[in-house]
């Protein structure tokens, strides 16, 4: 009886502990990141024309890239849109310098289509490269 609870005890806590671990995993740093995708809008738009469940599985919590112009500034929300087609949130502030007509690219997480408003949504934002 002994032995058994001497090999019972440890297999709950590691079984516990492994539980804990997988369920609370940290938090992600997608600035840091490699992206898994470099997309441009209309690359979006097409793949989710196309099929849009596919595109979500494909795209879902991913790490991408887009390259595009700001259509629109957001300072209140630390958002801006570009592309007229992608909503993006960055994680702290806005970065300086970013007005509209400017080619950017940034690198975010993936959140998905937004079907009311018609645009993509993308948050933990950071600034890959912006042209003056």
């Amino acid at each position: 009886m002994r032995k058994k609870i001497l090999i019972i005890i440890p297999l709950f806590l590691i079984t516990g502990i492994s539980i804990y671990l997988y369920s609370y995993k940290g938090h992600r740093n997608i600035e840091s990141e490699t992206a898994d995708y470099t997309v441009t809008v209309k690359g979006l738009e097409k793949e989710f024309t196309f099929n849009d469940s596919l595109a979500t599985v494909k795209y879902q919590d991913k790490t991408i890239e887009v390259t595009a112009i700001v259509t629109a500034v957001e300072p209140a929300s630390k958002g801006i849109v570009i592309g007229e087609k992608i909503f993006a949130t960055f994680k702290d502030s806005l970065p300086k310098d970013i007005a509209i007509g400017r080619m950017l690219k940034i690198k975010g997480r993936f959140l998905g289509y937004d079907e009311l408003l018609q645009e993509f949504k993308i948050d933990q934002s950071s600034l890959v490269h912006q042209n003056k």
